[in-house]
């Protein structure tokens, strides 16, 4: 099976390319701006499966930018989407907590009703309705707060941050799962060689980390895990301007995908000492 991957250096893509040999376009063989370039390069390849682990993540700029990251959120896997329910392959999405309000304190279910806070939020909506309505082999998998020995993430920064600092403040009210890349990575392809064999599962799912933890009890463990002694203060996500505003209930119901993909939840407290090792980082 030929699997196409949009995204290179991203920290998904990065995982997907060490755990099978997709071909991985980076932005100068595939313009998410542009979605229809991004539809001329499935028909080009003409793979067996389409994973589009490509974005516009900066969620702060995008406030900025909505415009640009709704064509590379929305727009394009839209395109690239209705390309492959035309040919008939598998294409997975991968989304994210965001399309959510934050309200509550209850993982979110699959089908429960969206209402992003942010223009982040609201680009990435649009390309789950673009992918839904080109039908097909379609799985859009929202995950939540992804981390790696790979390009930018809250553990990286954290260990950054202890190299200089030995009291920490760190958000402790927003509460969902740590998601390790490389479980997203090896879902993406479980999900895309279901989906090859039974247009049936076609849908959305969810997979993040368990189990549930503040950011501040995240950072707490990543400095335990590499041996930091950083002193972590939790502070309510009021006293922490950012602009964008971030949900403050991340949880995610990932039953479906257990049932339907066989795909459990990853553990983040497994996944934190594999990662420190890839960095070479003494525990």
């Amino acid at each position: 099976m030929t699997t196409l991957v949009f995204g290179q250096r991203g920290q998904v893509a990065q995982e997907l390319q060490t755990r099978a040999p997709v071909i991985a376009l980076g932005r100068g063989a595939a313009d998410l701006s542009d979605p229809a370039a991004c539809a001329a390069a499935i028909v080009s390849h003409n793979p067996s499966a389409v994973i589009n682990a490509a974005a516009y993540t900066s969620v702060d700029n995008a406030e900025e930018e909505e415009a640009l990251a709704t064509v590379i959120n929305g727009d394009s896997p839209a395109a690239m989407a209705r390309v492959c329910a035309e040919l008939d392959i598998p294409f997975v999405h991968i989304s994210t907590d965001y399309v959510f309000d934050g309200t509550g304190e209850k993982p979110w279910q699959s089908d429960a009703a969206t209402g992003p806070i942010s223009a982040y939020g609201r680009s990435k909506l649009v390309g789950e309705r673009g992918v839904r309505a080109a039908g097909g082999r379609h799985a859009i998998l929202r995950t939540s707060w992804v981390f790696s020995s790979h390009g930018n993430n809250f553990l990286k920064t954290m260990l950054r941050l202890a190299e200089t600092r030995s009291e920490l403040n760190v958000v402790d009210d927003q509460v969902g799962g740590a998601t390790p890349a490389g479980s997203i990575a090896q879902a993406c392809l479980a999900i895309a060689g279901q989906l090859g064999e039974d247009a049936g599962k076609a849908g959305i799912y969810h997979l993040s980390g368990k189990p549930d933890v503040s950011w501040a009890d995240f950072a707490r463990a990543i400095f335990a895990a590499a041996g930091k002694k950083v002193t972590v203060h939790g502070i309510p996500t009021r006293n922490y301007f950012t602009p964008a505003t971030r949900p403050l209930n991340s949880r995610l119901d990932c039953r479906t995908t257990l049932e339907t993909f066989d795909i459990a939840r990853p553990d983040w407290r497994v996944a934190i000492p594999q990662i420190l090792r890839e960095l070479e980082i003494d525990q």
